[in-house]
């Protein structure tokens, strides 16, 4: 039997889960609880929230941005908040939440994030608040349609066409090729699993089935909201695990969404995210690239193949053959394209797979019809006509060929991925739009001031921000004496201050509508870490690890014995490293990839002597604090690859407009990435350690070397490798 046809037809569910969350209020007893005496402030709360903690204290950047978002949200003004890490900026922000009427919207770019604020804070903010509140707040999770079990789809497994589910096409799957018997036996049971999981769930969120099922079998039985008919015509609407989230979200004090959903809900019109008065956007710097992301669309051959499968019941021969011939065209102009941005025109093959798909959309759209509510099967013609509507308006958006648009081919070193993309250009026009409008928006991020200022990130996120002041006659005169982004002294405990002007946290910067505010962070950066940049190295030059760059990462790694997080332009470069330190070293040398990245984190973590090596994905995602990670090695400063499709066109823009794309888009995005990549080192307040950067331009480059190093935490900066190897020396004896 194929793994389409477990189960059974006619299936029901036997349990109906409870639809509150626990502990959930209804919006009229929340609003009774809320009359009761005076409301507490956010400051009280936060003080509440602090005061639980065995041995906690009120953190004065902690309280300052909880004082902020509560004027902001008093005077209607958005904010835009850098909270360094160890400030505790998720209280910062929860304790303020809780005085707002109505749900209050938190979003965030990670999981982990999201799983912190669901698991940890928000349930010890609960307990810490309940007194001074006189009732427990409530909290929700929302997150996309497509994360929860879809009933109606569990119930129409049975009738899936086999092509749709055991027979993908090849590149659908790592390594190409057909599926093979037991791979279709191995599936079926997975969906037999979640068939039986349907009965106990309470919320069917995938995150909470343990152990958990590959994304084959969880498409079986998922919906993306495309193609959901909606509660009322869905023979399952009353008992949908999708729908009760919502309704739980729109009952809680604060929901917890991410970035992507965020995005989703923006474009279409916010009705997906209950209506709310506050927005907070941890992550922050994280947003612009997800609503990209969420504005991006593709043409796959694949896809068009499987869409064409799942609407040829509902399709005369001939309609459903212009289907397929498409998406033959479509393969055939992908395998001559080359990988990269289109810049002249859509290539002839290409246009005219678009044209065909078009026409063949439309026609297919045309014999389909509206979705009515007495269709035998309107799930099944919902989902045929969700997809035919996505791939035509994907080839119209290609054919239009619009000045907004990007367009590339997108090709994977393995050739099981051919795709023709199309992204808008920017955002921050959707984000202006869409992302203020009655409502307070608080957005914070460990690196939100870029090269010491705001306002770069702030255009990025929609807002009118200034252009930069010239600096006073004082600043001048100690930027003169000291060089630009520079300490004014290599010295132990000398203090690089976030902005050399003036010893202090970024100056806020503020525009129509806003303002921002740097509560700098409690580690005292400058006593706990180094960063010493190798300017004596010659400039990279070419791919992978330079000889130069290997010898000094051996001699760092070796200084200090271990303990080492490389972070790396390219898998190449990394794999180089690693190769080295084995060859030259006894040291144990963990490489991303070669095992589960959170099993690699987890023996770097416990292995004292070792190194974890990777690339882009490490550079946020790592958090080892204590004397785990005591150095941190950055091969060449992250600026996007000149094949990046959206950052090379985004930069052409500007160029064409009569400015630099270089320091307008790739700058910005190194400084970002650096600044995480940094980060990486202090983790708490008694950590100690090295930043190494064996990139000289940080220090060599006059024109965007100071930028970067003012977007990094302020340690001691020092060139010397002597100083370097010196202090790590003396870390390996303490």
């Amino acid at each position: 039997m194929g793994a389409a046809g477990v189960g059974g037809a006619g299936y029901r569910r036997t349990v109906t889960p409870p639809r509150t969350a626990t502990g959930s209020a209804t919006p009229s007893a929340r609003a009774k609880g809320r009359r009761r005496g005076a409301r507490p402030s956010g400051t009280e709360l936060l003080a509440a929230a602090v005061g639980a903690v065995p041995g906690g204290a009120e953190r004065p950047g902690q309280l300052q941005m909880t004082t902020a978002i509560e004027e902001c949200v008093a005077g209607g003004e958005h904010l835009l908040v850098q909270a360094g890490t160890g400030t505790g900026k998720s209280l910062a922000y929860l304790a303020p939440a809780l005085t707002v009427d109505g749900p209050v919207v938190v979003s965030t770019a990670t999981l982990a994030l999201q799983s912190q604020l669901v698991d940890h804070d928000l349930p010890r903010l609960a307990d810490a608040v309940e007194p001074v509140l006189g009732r427990r707040p409530t909290f929700a999770v929302l997150k996309g349609r497509h994360h929860y079990l879809c009933l109606a789809r569990l119930d129409n497994s049975t009738e899936e066409e086999p092509e749709d589910t055991l027979f993908d096409a090849p590149a659908a799957r790592p390594g190409g090729g057909t599926k093979w018997l037991g791979e279709a036996g191995r599936l079926g049971k997975q969906v037999e699993r979640l068939r039986d999981w349907a009965e106990k769930t309470a919320t069917g969120d995938r995150d909470e089935l343990d152990p958990g099922v590959d994304d084959q079998a969880w498409r079986l039985v998922s919906m993306p909201a495309r193609e959901c008919v909606g509660a009322t015509r869905c023979p399952f609407g009353q008992e949908c695990f999708a729908e009760a989230s919502r309704v739980r979200a729109r009952e809680a004090d604060i929901v917890v969404t991410n970035h992507s959903l965020l995005a989703v809900d923006m474009l279409a019109d916010r009705h997906i995210v209950p209506p709310h008065k506050l927005l907070i956007v941890d992550e922050a710097h994280e947003l612009a690239d997800r609503v990209s992301s969420a504005a991006q669309a593709e043409l796959v051959p694949e896809l068009i193949d499987r869409t064409t499968r799942r609407a040829r019941t509902l399709l005369r021969p001939e309609t459903a053959e212009a289907l397929t011939a498409a998406g033959d065209a479509l393969a055939v102009g992908l395998a001559e394209a080359p990988a990269g941005r289109i810049t002249a025109g859509l290539p002839t093959p290409l246009r005219e797979a678009c044209t065909l798909l078009d026409a063949a959309t439309r026609s297919a759209l045309d014999a389909i019809g509206d979705v009515k509510s007495d269709d035998p099967d309107p799930v099944r013609k919902q989902q045929a006509k969700a997809a035919l509507d996505e791939l035509s308006t994907t080839a119209q958006r290609l054919l239009e060929e619009g000045d907004h648009d990007v367009a590339w081919v997108e090709k994977n070193d393995s050739g099981t991925r051919r795709a023709l993309v199309v992204a808008p250009l920017s955002v921050a026009g959707t984000l202006a739009t869409h992302l203020y409008d009655e409502r307070t928006v608080v957005a914070t991020s460990a690196t939100l001031a870029l090269g010491g200022r705001f306002d770069t990130v702030a255009r990025a996120l929609g807002l009118d921000a200034p252009p930069p002041a010239p600096p006073t006659p004082a600043a001048a005169a100690l930027a003169a004496r000291t060089g630009p982004g520079r300490p004014a002294a290599e010295a132990p405990g000398r203090r690089l201050a976030r902005d050399v002007t003036t010893n202090a946290v970024v100056p806020a910067t503020e525009g129509p509508g806003w303002r921002s505010l740097d509560v700098g962070s409690p580690f005292d950066y400058a006593r706990q870490g180094i960063l010493y940049v190798a300017a004596h190295l010659p400039r990279p030059s070419v791919s992978g690890l330079p000889e130069a760059a290997g010898e000094e990462l051996l001699g760092l790694v070796g200084a200090l014995g271990g303990r080492t997080l490389g972070l790396f332009s390219s898998r190449r470069a990394a794999q180089q490293a690693a190769e080295l330190l084995r060859a030259r070293t006894d040291l144990p040398v963990l490489l991303q990839g070669e095992e589960a990245l959170p099993l690699l984190v987890r023996r770097f973590r416990e292995e004292r002597a070792s190194c974890l090596f990777g690339v882009m994905s490490l550079w946020q995602g790592v958090d080892v604090p204590g004397d785990a990670c005591q150095l941190v090695v950055i091969d060449r400063l992250p600026f996007p690859r000149p094949d990046e499709p959206l950052a090379a066109a985004r930069a052409a823009a500007v160029d064409a407009g009569g400015g630099s794309g270089f320091s307008a888009v790739s700058v910005p995005i190194a400084a970002v990435r650096l600044a995480q990549g940094v980060g990486r080192l202090i983790r708490a307040t008694g950590d100690r350690g090295v930043v190494a950067v064996l990139d000289s331009r940080l220090e060599t480059a006059r024109g965007y070397g100071p930028f970067l190093r003012r977007s990094l935490p302020p340690f001691w900066y020092t060139t010397r490798p002597e100083v370097a190897r010196g202090a790590l020396e003396r870390l390996a004896k303490s």
